[in-house]
């Protein structure tokens, strides 16, 4: 089981990214897919989840701006990220739980210059 994400990059406030979760050996509806972040200096920290029944939930600072999703096929999940902020700045990382089980994958940097 592997996760890769992908889609990060320098970005202005305001502007707008999609981030990649690409699953090999796993379909990401089998349990909890979720987005983390982090920042220099800081913890990592949740950004966003998806139940395998497809219900989602944020964190506080991204409620409104970021959407959490994925493919049909469960092969691919997605962060699609508006309305960013310097304070979004960090390596993104995306997750899958399941069954007592964890796999991470590698991150992708987010860079928002103000």
């Amino acid at each position: 089981v592997q996760l890769q994400a992908s889609g990060g990059g320098l970005v202005q406030a305001g502007g707008s990214l999609r981030l990649s979760c690409a699953a090999s050996g796993i379909r990401l509806s089998i349990g909890t897919m979720g987005w983390y972040r982090q920042a220099p200096g800081n913890q990592r920290e949740l950004v966003a989840t998806i139940t395998s029944g497809g219900s989602t939930d944020y964190a506080d600072s991204v409620k409104g701006r970021f959407t959490i999703s994925r493919d049909s096929g469960a092969r691919t999940g997605y962060l699609e990220m508006n309305s960013l902020k310097p304070e979004d700045t960090g390596v993104y990382y995306c997750n899958i739980r399941w069954a007592g089980v964890g796999v991470w994958g590698k991150g992708t940097l987010v860079t928002v210059s103000s």
